[in-house]
């Protein structure tokens, strides 16, 4: 980036970052899966670190789904 000069505020007036969710956790998508403590993940890539401990642990996955109301 510093070779080509260019900076965070070009890449945002540009939209590189309009798809990623503000707090840094998910981008852009429903939310399948939340813990106690606000950590989510939507269900697409690799199985998130505090996914994989509480499954590691013996936790169902499907402790964490998040219930949608019909």
């Amino acid at each position: 980036m510093a070779r080509l000069e260019l900076t965070y505020e070009h890449l945002l007036a540009i939209g590189c970052f309009d798809a990623l969710d503000v707090a840094g956790d998910t981008a852009s998508g429903v939310i399948r899966f939340r813990d106690a403590n606000g950590h989510a993940w939507t269900g697409l890539g690799d199985l998130p670190n505090w996914l994989q401990r509480a499954v590691n642990a013996g936790q169902s996955i499907e402790h964490f789904r998040v219930r949608r109301k019909a």
